[in-house]
């Protein structure tokens, strides 16, 4: 069986739902716009999903907890769950304090990643493509500048704009997705 034989048959039950497929990138694509046309609700959407991730979180470390037998990291286990508990609850009382202390973490987290992916290129083999490592570092490196140079005034806005933009991009991908895979005459 050849390779576009075998990637035939995979996809073969796929192309049965590829109208529900697009139907989940159009999907993805309004709630993108949708998020896009108020990010501040987008930004606190985001913060009240990180909050209710962390009590998810905490919740299970604590029933881990409750299943490890020794004292020294049960008590640990416990600690760690009811701290992402109470980080999670603290997010549901001030979304605005979150969302500032998230969007400074997002901006150290793009500065930090840029920095590694310029260093990474320079350590690649010649030939290879380098350069496109490069330039995806100092774009990544200076959203994070940007962000963190707005610092807390763009905290509102910040979050909403991510999710908007990975909400477009999602659906745009799922409807093409969906497309290719409908059956061509």
């Amino acid at each position: 069986m050849s390779v576009s034989d075998q990637t035939a048959s995979t996809a073969e039950p796929l192309r049965a739902k590829s109208g529900w497929i697009v139907a989940l990138g159009a999907v993805y694509l309004i709630a993108g716009v949708v998020a896009l046309s108020s990010v501040a609700m987008a930004t606190v959407v985001s913060v009240f999903f990180v909050g209710v991730m962390m009590v998810v979180a905490g919740v299970a470390e604590v029933i881990n907890a409750l299943q490890v037998k020794s004292w020294g990291k049960f008590v640990l286990w416990l600690l760690l769950g009811v701290l992402y508990v109470v980080a999670g609850i603290l997010t549901f009382e001030n979304p605005l304090f979150a969302a500032k202390l998230l969007t400074l973490l997002l901006g150290a987290s793009l500065i930090a990643s840029g920095l590694v992916k310029i260093l990474l290129a320079f350590n690649m083999k010649a030939g290879s493509s380098w350069g496109i490592v490069v330039l995806a570092g100092v774009i990544t490196l200076l959203v994070g500048l940007v962000i963190v140079a707005q610092w807390p005034v763009n905290s509102l806005y910040i979050l909403g704009i991510f999710l908007a933009v990975d909400l477009i991009f999602t659906g745009v991908g799922w409807i093409s997705t969906g497309l290719g895979l409908k059956p061509r005459p």
